[in-house]
C-alpha cells in the first residue's frame, strides 16, 4: 500500500511549492485539496487524469473515508493542504483517522504565508537586540485558544507575532496586543499572499483594525506585528572580525 502524502502547497504562488510537493502532484492519482484555498495554478501539475477532489463541502470523515479507499486500492494520494501542513492544517485528527486504518502516512512540508511576507517586505522577522522570538497564533474563536495563549498574555513577550485566521475579530486582537505593544508598533496587513490578487499594506498597531476594515477583509489575511518592520540596519555581530 502506498502512503497518503500530506503535501505543503505553500501560500499560493506555484513556484513557492517544493520541488518533492511538485513530484508528488504530478504523479498523484488522487488529489484532495481545499477549493478556496488552493489556486488552480497549482492543480496544473498534476496529471491530466487525476482524480481530483475539492474538499471544501466534505466533512472529515468524508475525506478521510476518500483517503482511506484510494490508498487501499493501491492509489497514490495527495492530501492539498495550503501553506505548511504543520500550521492551522487539522491534519493531527486526518492523520489519526489514517493510522487507525493502518493506512501509512508521509508529510511534505511547504512553505507558510509568514515566511513569504516577510520576504515580500524584504525583512527579517528575528533583529539581534530588538527581537529574537516569532509567534505563530490566532485569536480564539471557533477554536478555543488556551488562557495561557491568549494574544494579552503573548503580547507581554513584545515578539514577532504573526496572525492567522483572525480577520473577523481583528478589533479585539488590536485591543488585546495594545495592552503591551507600543501603539506605533508596525504592522503589515498582507491579504491572499502569492495570488495573483495579493495586498500588502503597512500601518500601525492602533490603526490595524481600521485599516483591515476600511479593506474589508474577512479571510484569508495573515497580519505580522513586529518591531522588526521597523529595523534600520543596524549591525549585527555575526559578521564582526575576532581576534585572538
Amino acid at each position: 500500500m502506498k502512503p497518503v502524502y500530506f503535501v505543503g502547497a505553500g501560500p499560493g504562488d506555484p513556484e513557492l511549492i517544493t520541488i518533492k510537493g511538485k513530484n508528488l502532484l504530478s504523479q498523484a492519482d488522487v488529489v484532495i485539496y481545499t477549493n478556496s484555498l488552493i489556486p488552480a495554478s497549482l492543480l496544473h501539475y498534476c496529471r491530466w487524469d487525476a482524480h481530483l477532489i475539492p474538499s471544501l463541502d466534505l466533512t472529515l470523515e468524508e475525506i478521510t473515508d476518500y483517503m482511506i479507499k484510494f490508498a487501499t486500492n493501491n492509489q497514490l494520494v495527495v492530501r492539498l493542504h495550503d501553506g505548511d501542513p504543520s500550521i492551522f492544517s487539522t491534519i493531527g485528527e486526518q492523520i489519526h483517522r489514517l493510522l487507525s486504518a493502518h493506512v501509512p502516512v508521509e508529510v511534505i512540508p511547504g512553505v507558510s504565508a509568514f515566511q513569504l511576507a516577510a520576504a515580500r517586505l524584504q525583512t527579517e522577522l528575528t533583529v539581534p537586540t530588538l527581537v529574537q522570538t516569532i509567534i505563530l497564533t490566532r485569536v480564539s474563536a471557533k477554536n478555543t485558544v488556551p488562557d495561557r495563549e491568549s494574544l494579552r498574555e503573548l503580547a507581554k513577550h513584545q515578539a514577532t507575532i504573526c496572525l492567522y485566521l483572525s480577520a473577523k475579530q481583528i478589533e479585539m486582537a488590536t485591543a488585546e496586543l495594545l495592552t503591551a505593544y507600543p501603539p506605533t508598533t508596525p504592522v503589515a496587513i498582507c491579504y491572499h499572499l502569492g495570488w495573483g490578487d495579493e495586498q500588502i499594506v503597512t500601518t500601525t498597531l492602533e490603526n490595524m483594525a481600521v485599516m483591515s476594515g476600511k479593506l474589508g477583509l474577512e479571510k484569508s489575511t495573515l497580519y505580522l506585528i513586529s518591531p522588526a518592520l521597523n529595523y534600520r540596519g543596524t549591525r549585527s555581530g555575526l559578521y564582526q572580525k575576532f581576534t585572538s
